[in-house]
């Protein structure tokens, strides 16, 4: 069931830019990396569960594969609709309001599945695992799941450099997130997310594997960089970007910093 608030955040329509703009760009320059990395190369065809306003599943249409784009929220269906149209060589093969806990896709059907957004919403564990299982169900042997996944400390790493610890009310959702992972919003102070569930990079690594999966990989996305105050003066010099870049794939897998990102990508494969 779609949360309130959760539609009250998606429906203000900013997920079409976030990528685009501020360290949204380093999420998805790593987040394409990693895919690229894993994903066998076109022709294959990708389910984009939870795929937002369909940033990912365009960019992979252009890449050459079949991609089914599926979202709880209509909105993010009509924006995609709306940009698969101004590509039209590299179309969608569907874009569809559907639910990552049921998925409308027969049996062994897709090379990679995308959840790059319904993990961290689905705020009960048995909800994920059957998000992760309809996932695997969907999958052909050897294919691949890309699960994305909120850090547990990414609210107090947020506050701290960016100081929203100096507002109690923020203080207080990163306090509960530490202890139990459940991030809250009620007041749905602009900036402060909405209702989810921020992992420990150990948790997403059995919860893939309890859906039947052989764990591939769990790794940082944007690691520290994603907080850091002057971002922009790092990815806007070349150097510095790939110097960036350079210092996130060594460290990407580091069990002694990987918690330290706001976002980790956990690759599974249907065994």
């Amino acid at each position: 069931m779609l949360a309130d608030d959760l539609g009250v955040y998606y429906n203000r329509g900013r997920e079409q830019e976030r990528l685009s703009q501020g360290s949204g760009r380093l999420e998805l320059a790593r987040t394409q990396e990693i895919i690229l990395r894993y994903l066998p190369p076109s022709p294959a065809t990708v389910l984009d569960i939870g795929g937002g306003a369909g940033v990912y599943a365009l960019w992979l249409a252009r890449a050459g594969y079949t991609v089914h784009l599926m979202d709880l929220i209509p909105l993010h269906i009509e924006q995609a609709s709306l940009a698969a149209a101004a590509q039209p060589d590299h179309p969608l093969a569907s874009a569809r309001v559907g639910n990552a806990l049921q998925l409308d896709f027969p049996d062994a059907c897709a090379g990679g599945v995308l959840l790059l957004g319904p993990l961290y919403h689905l705020t009960e564990r048995g909800d994920r695992l059957q998000a992760l299982r309809e996932a695997y169900r969907v999958l052909k042997p050897s294919g691949l799941l890309f699960a994305a996944t909120i850090s547990r400390f990414a609210s107090f790493l947020d506050g701290l450099m960016r100081g929203y610890l100096a507002d109690a009310h923020f203080a207080e959702l990163a306090a509960q997130d530490l202890i139990d992972g459940q991030h809250r919003n009620p007041s749905q102070q602009p900036g402060y997310f909405t209702t989810a569930y921020f992992h420990y990079p150990t948790e997403i690594q059995q919860e893939v594997t309890d859906a039947g999966f052989q764990h591939e990989a769990t790794l940082v996305i944007e690691g520290p960089a994603g907080f850091m105050p002057d971002f922009n003066r790092f990815w806007d010099d070349a150097m510095l970007r790939r110097r960036l870049l350079e210092f996130l794939r060594t460290i990407e897998r580091d069990p002694a910093i990987i918690g330290a990102t706001g976002h980790l990508m956990t690759v599974g494969r249907k065994r």
